[in-house]
């Protein structure tokens, strides 16, 4: 018991009885001497209790608003712990978590205290004096937004208020930017030039300016959440280690410029760890989930552990569905409502498709692991303020296309157009042709067209989506009317006022035709009717993105095999995969239903998929297997093999499960292009199965037609696909639904009461989940023999002192790549092989194969995510020469090793290690361990064409330099051939370290050329730092800090240039 809390409890035997008030709760107070001024102390007893609650009404007064002075950090820290406890009282006495009805029921403020009225005071927490500046005057809420039958909702940041004519003229996402400055502007952390920046974003957006946002939450997937965790509870034990309190690691208290302050809501859903392990079976379902748990139950106990040591931490648990999809019909607020304060809603999260949010016009993107866990934290991210690309849309579709057609033509066109750190702004009339599941479609594949994000502002057609998904009526209007009054909704049976973008794109709907993506990447779209030429034409062409390099006589080769006794045979594009798979298109009902309607035509006409294609369907939520229920298509979808598998990414993260021992035999022995068909995202070679060397992205009702069809070497519109049980050929055409005959099951089959009882019953968790025994401390009890929790070593042998920036020496280059190098290629998520680093490693511990789980569900253990850094086996690394694989060649004596084990090889001699890279490196899904993997290797820094956004920052993270070549020049133009020795120069001091600056590289050759330091935002530690931890090894005290005295908690913040190559900190204040 603090002795805080001791005090308040010692004064309850000499309480006076004060009054009660009209809901029967007694309140008790006692005079006592506080900083020399005699204070009346009030407590409250509820109703129906005999003794009052230790927490003091002034506190919750504070939290109200209705008293200026904020409690000492002492008091903070024991609010925080029995935040509980109030939580429990308020909702339970007064009927609600908003504190007004049970303030007003509080006698007159007492001697010695600062109590108005809420609306009065909103000024701030702090007395001016307390501030660093003279301007250190919060923005109040200066706006009350009325209900219709009288009151009011609640208090708002305007911006019509600012009578600012420029604001009428920004992009609807722009205006999020601008109300959260506006929100959070202290002059601390958020400042008035910063809200002055937004508001002039039309000039200010092309001048590369720098601005700080605070998102409203955090989302996290397991793959990517276990990690952040793990980070966190590893700052713990350095916290306490360094004798300080480790419960200040924790998502915090937010202040809204007032007294009152919030926390930052995290929510982490469990998807990505269940694979495909049975499929076509009525009970793979069941087995599925019990093998994930099985292989898991260390991981998932660790989560549950977190969700309860970390306050505001919500852990959906396994077999609830996809992130982002229960995300868009479950956690999205749209607009918060915090102790009376409105505000929009928005999101970044540690996926890369967070952005699928963006459709019901919540701001989402996607970030590194080290910047949630700063945001989770209570710092701003910065970001360079963005520019925003219109996107107008028109027309209406054409019979037979689906959203996927739609969204897989907009990734091409602006993958084309350039929109690389930018907004894309959806507008135009043709935005009524398109559901809110078509709308979430396209934003979700923002990653692929390397845009920060695809929004679409909150209209009617949002409002419409939040009520088929179970928000009720009141939060719908308090949406509406709140968007409405600060100029957010989009109205489009109004006059639309002129709005200015950066640059202008249109797509005719029209114009859009049936396509599917691939066979490497998700941006090379190929049109229905040229499939087969395409698909020939990859065969013939040389290996690369769009090319296998099959010679000419063996593109014909037929290879026969045995399938449990039957009779089977494969050639080149065949599909052995069919997965209707994936957040893009599984939350989006008129393409599921189109892939059931496709089962039931196929078989009512004796159609069969053949039975070695391993098909799947893992459907985003329980809403999906309920909607296919009542439509009675889910029995057709079973009949071809598609039952339901899980409720999860399945095989879209690469979690497809093996394949049966005699397909993948007669793949490997005779080098066959096998295909894999996925309503997918990403189809990276190596991403999907590493024995589908050809992967294409197609919506569910192809994924279907192109299983019938059994290859991807076929023309839909001239073959057939196969023959019927009349002995007549079927063609496409006769197995396609009508966009009629899909509207119509839509609206028969999709109901609200679905979503209510999906997400009521997901709340209360299942039995495995609910079974999960976890300890109650504040830090882990890490075990050392562990193969999937691993204390990481970013914290030890720390020195008090940071060593400051340093540059790179003589490095050995250890990989040299050409463009596109992924994630995928970098941090594999896929199978383990035995043979690998990873695999000896795990069978040194005595786990079986059969065990060893993927490598995103290991994510939690560095020994074994270090070691399979660089492990695809498709990875192509020039020093080797054209040979694929995870090894690389020993400069000094030319061996050839596992990347891991010669990587150990040049940190054992002390040497120093850089990689070389063309365009896009990075690009797919966000990973923390695509950089923390490079760090512990002991790489010093990447040198390349371009990287990708999420990756670049994560590798600034870690304190890895990013480099890029000059425009013109690249490792080919300088004749770098990767068997040099290289030195590149930074300046000594932080405070000569400037974001864009140009950085001079030598080799031992005598070469030397200049490139630029991706060091793209200048946020600089405070000197009030009471604590700097660096992520890559370093700790440094100097103090108490200011911040400190005004939050009272902890804080942990990324500083893109601190200590340790002049990047990659994590401050604690």
């Amino acid at each position: 018991m603090s002795k805080l809390f001791a005090r308040i409890a010692g004064y309850f035997s000499q309480r006076t009885l004060a009054g009660m008030d009209k809901a029967g709760n007694r309140y008790f107070t006692r005079k006592e001497e506080i900083d020399g001024i005699m204070k009346e102390k009030r407590w409250v007893a509820f109703k129906g209790e005999d003794d009052p609650t230790s927490i003091p009404v002034e506190w919750i007064c504070w939290l109200n608003g209705q008293r200026k002075k904020a409690p000492t950090p002492e008091e903070m820290m024991e609010l925080e712990a029995r935040r509980e406890q109030i939580q429990q009282h308020v909702a339970r006495k007064v009927g609600g978590p908003d504190l007004k009805s049970f303030i007003q029921q509080f006698p007159a403020a007492s001697e010695g205290d600062q109590v108005k009225e809420a609306s009065d005071a909103m000024d701030g927490m702090r007395d001016s004096k307390e501030r660093p500046t003279e301007k250190a005057k919060p923005v109040r809420p200066d706006q009350d937004l009325p209900k219709p039958g009288g009151g009011e909702y609640g208090e708002f940041y305007s911006l019509p208020a600012l009578n600012d004519p420029k604001i009428d003229r920004l992009p609807y996402s722009i205006r999020i930017l601008l109300e959260s400055a506006i929100r959070n502007c202290d002059n601390f952390q958020v400042t008035k030039d910063d809200v002055e920046k937004i508001i002039d974003w039309e000039n200010s957006s092309t001048k590369q300016v720098e601005i700080p946002f605070k998102p409203a939450r955090v989302l996290l997937q397991d793959f990517t959440g276990v990690p952040a965790v793990v980070d966190l509870a590893c700052i713990r034990d350095a916290m306490n280690d360094l004798g300080r309190d480790p419960r200040k690691i924790d998502p915090l208290f937010i202040c809204l410029n007032t007294s009152i302050h919030i926390q930052v809501p995290v929510d982490l859903v469990v998807d990505h760890s269940v694979q495909v392990d049975v499929a076509r079976s009525e009970n793979a379902l069941q087995v599925n989930m019990e093998l994930e748990f099985r292989r898991n139950k260390e991981r998932f106990a660790f989560l549950k552990w977190g969700s309860s040591a970390f306050h505001n931490m919500l852990v959906v648990p396994p077999g609830s569905g996809i992130v982002h999809q229960v995300n868009l019909e479950y956690l999205g607020r749209v607009v918060f409502n915090t102790y009376g304060i409105l505000y929009p809603d928005s999101v970044v999260g540690t996926d890369s498709h967070t952005t699928m949010i963006d459709g019901l016009g919540v701001a989402g993107w996607g970030v590194g692991g080290i910047e949630a866990e700063a945001t989770m934290l209570g710092e701003p991210m910065s970001m360079v303020l963005p520019g925003v690309v219109g996107f107008k849309l028109t027309g209406k579709l054409r019979d037979g296309v689906t959203t996927t057609d739609l969204v897989l033509t907009v990734t091409q066109m602006l993958r084309k157009h350039g929109v690389v750190g930018k907004f894309v702004e959806f507008y135009g009339e043709g935005m009524a042709e398109l559901s809110l599941a078509d709308r979430a479609t396209i934003a979700n594949m923002s990653p692929e067209y390397g845009a920060t994000m695809g929004f679409f502002p909150v209209d009617h057609v949002t409002l419409q989506y939040l009520k088929l998904t179970g928000r009720n009526d009141e939060t719908v209007s308090v949406i509406e009317a709140y968007l409405r009054a600060n100029k957010m909704f989009v109205d489009y049976s109004e006059p639309q006022q002129q709005t200015v973008y950066s640059s202008y794109l249109q797509l005719d709907f029209a114009d859009v035709e049936p396509c599917v993506s691939g066979p490497k990447r998700p941006h090379d779209r190929v049109p229905l009717k040229e499939m087969k030429a395409d698909w020939h034409a990859c065969l013939d062409s040389a290996v690369g993105f769009k090319g296998f390099g099959v010679p000419k006589e063996e593109q014909d080769k037929v290879v026969k095999f045995s399938f449990h006794g039957q009779p089977a045979e494969l050639k080149h594009g065949s599909v052995v995969i069919a997965a209707i798979t994936s957040c893009t298109n599984t939350s989006n009902p008129s393409v599921m239903l189109g892939a059931g309607l496709v089962a039931k035509k196929a078989c009512e006409m004796g159609l069969q998929v053949k039975p070695w294609i391993k098909t799947s369907l893992a459907p985003g939520s329980g809403v999906v297997a309920k909607y296919l229920e009542r439509s009675g298509l889910q029995r057709y979808l079973n009949e071809q093999g598609f039952h339901i598998v899980g409720y999860g990414c399945t095989t879209c993260i690469g979690n497809p499960g093996e394949l049966d021992e005699s397909v993948a035999s007669a793949i490997s022995e005779n080098n066959i292009i096998a295909a894999a068909v996925l309503s997918g995202n990403r189809n990276f070679e190596g991403h999907v199965h590493p024995l589908t060397r050809a992967n294409y992205l197609a919506s569910p009702p192809l994924v279907v037609a192109y299983a019938l069809a059994g290859t991807v070497d076929i023309d839909f519109d001239k073959e057939p696909i196969a023959t019927g049980k009349d002995g007549k050929s079927v063609y496409f055409k006769d197995i396609w639904p009508s966009n009629e005959e899909i509207t119509e099951v839509v609206q028969s089959s999709v109901l609200p009461d679905m979503f209510k009882s999906t997400y009521e019953t997901m709340t209360k968790g299942n039995p495995m989940w609910n079974k999960l025994s976890v300890p109650s401390s504040t830090l882990y009890p890490w075990d050392p023999k562990s193969t999937y929790i691993h204390q990481p070593p970013y914290f030890k042998d720390m020195t008090v002192d940071p060593p400051g920036p340093h540059g790179v020496r003589d490095a050995y280059c250890l990989l040299k790549f050409g463009d596109s190098i992924t994630t995928d290629h970098i941090s594999p998520a896929g199978a383990i092989p035995k043979d690998s680093p990873s695999g000896k490693y795990l069978l040194e511990r005595g786990v079986s194969p059969k065990d060893f789980n993927s490598y995103g569900s290991r994510r939690g253990n560095d020994e074994v995510m270090t070691r399979g850094a660089y492990a695809n086996i498709r990875l192509f690394n020039k020093l080797l020469n054209r040979e694929v694989g995870p090894r690389t060649i020993h400069i000094p004596t030319g061996d050839k090793l596992y990347v891991y084990d010669l990587a150990m090889r040049y940190k054992a001699a002390g040497q120093e290690k850089i990689v070389l890279a063309g365009e896009e490196y990075g690009s797919g899904s966000s990973r923390d361990w695509a950089a923390k993997g490079l760090a512990l290797l002991g790489v010093k820094a990447v040198i390349a064409k371009s990287f990708e956004r999420i990756h670049r920052s994560n590798l600034v993270g870690m304190g890895i330099i990013p480099l890029c070549f000059k425009p013109g020049e690249d490792v080919d133009t300088l004749g770098l051939t990767g068997h040099e020795r290289y030195t590149v120069d930074l300046p000594r001091k932080i405070s000569d370290i400037r974001p864009g600056q140009d950085v001079t590289v030598t080799t031992d050759t005598g070469k030397s050329f200049t490139c630029t330091a991706r060091f793209d935002t200048e946020v600089l530690a405070q000197p009030s730092a009471s604590v700097v931890i660096d992520i890559c090894g370093r700790i440094a005290i100097s103090g108490v800090g200011q911040r400190e005295m005004i939050t009272g908690v902890g804080r942990v913040a990324v500083f893109e240039m601190t200590t340790n190559c002049s990047a990659g900190g994590v401050g604690i204040f």
